[in-house]
């Protein structure tokens, strides 16, 4: 989808997700030249800066955003990317906010797994079909550990950051589906229409976060 067109081609409108990566977005764009402050304590959805809008946004609207091209921009985590299912343009690694996505069983546990609980329905039943596991996929949206402790799921699918909570609730990871990290993602269609714009954004950021230049080649995510 083609970018609004009440905005001039020089003008960058970026989604970004609420919580955990917001802050370190905005330090990071700033760095590569962008005129970003985001205000303490606001309850603005939308900040305005010389040409540059930033919208506030949760976590799994980022994609969607950027790919009808309201924004023609975002940041937005590899996991909630792979779980949209959306198609854009994805250049540069950021390589922070990392995690992975795992899956999880108690420790010891050796019952067939028929039953699969997480918060990334899509991500999970990919993964049991490849490794052709017939389970029933249950999506949550919190606590998804506990669906293992209490006897909902055979087995859990969901993210890792130090393994602590899983240690401490006699949980282990048996395989990992995927590593995630945070991802610059682009509107095609604005990558042609704020090129002079959104290039050397792309060129400044693999100077940051990479500095061969590592991430060249970009992805479509799909």
């Amino acid at each position: 989808m083609t970018p609004a067109p009440n905005r001039s081609p020089d003008h960058l409108t970026l989604a970004l997700p609420k919580g955990r990566i917001l802050e370190e977005a905005v330090e990071l764009l700033s760095r590569a030249g962008l005129p970003l402050t985001l205000p303490e304590k606001s309850r603005a959805l939308r900040h305005e800066f010389p040409g540059v809008t930033v919208l506030e946004l949760r976590n799994q609207d980022v994609p969607v955003y950027v790919d009808l091209g309201v924004a023609d921009a975002g940041i937005v985590g590899k996991d909630v990317l792979v779980e949209s299912g959306r198609t854009v343009y994805e250049p540069v690694d950021l390589h922070f906010a990392a995690c992975r996505l795992s899956l999880i069983r108690e420790v010891g546990a050796t019952s067939p797994i028929a039953r699969v609980a997480t918060k990334y329905p899509r991500s999970a039943r990919a993964y049991l079909s490849a490794q052709g596991i017939p389970a029933e996929v249950v999506k949550l949206s919190g606590n998804i550990e506990l669906a293992a402790l209490t006897g909902l799921a055979d087995a859990v699918v969901d993210l890792v950051q130090t393994g602590s909570t899983l240690k401490a609730n006699n949980l282990e990871e048996l395989d990992v589906l995927y590593r995630s990290s945070a991802r610059l993602v682009i509107n095609r269609a604005a990558l042609k229409l704020r090129r002079d714009r959104l290039r050397p954004l792309i060129t400044r950021l693999r100077e940051l976060v990479t500095p061969e230049g590592a991430e060249a080649g970009g992805a479509a995510v799909r």
